[in-house]
């Protein structure tokens, strides 16, 4: 039973992680069915990163998407002429998000991993994009989280993030109670506060609610989500 000695904080980390069921099996059946009608399933962007690119005018440079899903961002923002890194713990979403660059007839990097057996190089991004990781990662892991951001954005880079609001989406319990229960229930919801306490080390750009979206228009928007823009002083 050595591999269960702990002789490090990452071995702790990942002895946490051990407590909860194995997060790409789960994912690759969700995303195995693409005709269940969820609306992130359709291959459109969120409307807010398409926002912030149309008119924040960030200079197209490279970005890291983190859970990139099906890949309907990574694409889009490929279109703009960006150089993409897409990642996911589910093969099945890596899949289908290079059939859809094919489709498109982008160039996107999809890579199945866990963000956090990631080797990045510091500094290299000039943005990095989550919509709808951060909600599901582990409180533990939170600041290795934060750490891989801060890290491999380049001074001045964008950080865009969309994730599940208390009160509107997502389960409302404590930190504590996640272990108690060894489940997110589906997906943390944060309230305005505390997203603004985790990412304090970031200049804050711009934090606002989804705006909602109907199922014909061209970009994905849900109401239940916040989104939020930092900066890397």
């Amino acid at each position: 039973m050595s591999h269960e000695t702990i002789y490090s904080h990452e071995d702790t980390l990942k002895m946490l992680d051990s407590l909860f069921r194995e997060e790409g099996h789960w994912w690759n059946q969700f995303y195995g069915d693409r005709d269940k009608g969820i609306p992130f399933f359709k291959d459109r962007p969120d409307e807010n990163l398409v926002e912030y690119v149309s008119k924040r005018h960030m200079t197209p440079g490279k970005v890291l998407e983190l859970g990139c899903g099906g890949g309907r961002n990574a694409v889009y923002l490929a279109q703009q002429g960006y150089a993409v890194d897409a990642i996911d713990i589910s093969q099945a979403a890596v899949d289908w998000g290079r059939e859809r660059a094919r489709k498109h007839q982008v160039e996107v990097n999809f890579a199945r991993s866990n963000i956090f057996d990631l080797s990045l190089e510091p500094g290299s991004y000039d943005l990095i994009y989550d919509s709808g990781c951060f909600h599901h990662i582990y409180p533990h892991r939170r600041v290795t989280f934060l750490d891989l951001v801060n890290r491999t954005l380049k001074p001045g880079g964008y950080f865009g993030l969309v994730c599940f609001a208390a009160g509107a989406m997502g389960a409302e319990i404590t930190d504590w109670e996640v272990y108690r229960q060894r489940s997110l229930r589906g997906g943390l919801g944060f309230s305005e506060d505390k997203l603004k306490s985790f990412f304090s080390g970031l200049e804050l750009i711009e934090f606002r609610r989804m705006r909602q979206m109907d199922q014909e228009d061209a970009l994905f928007g849900e109401a239940f989500l916040w989104t939020a823009l930092f900066r890397k002083n």
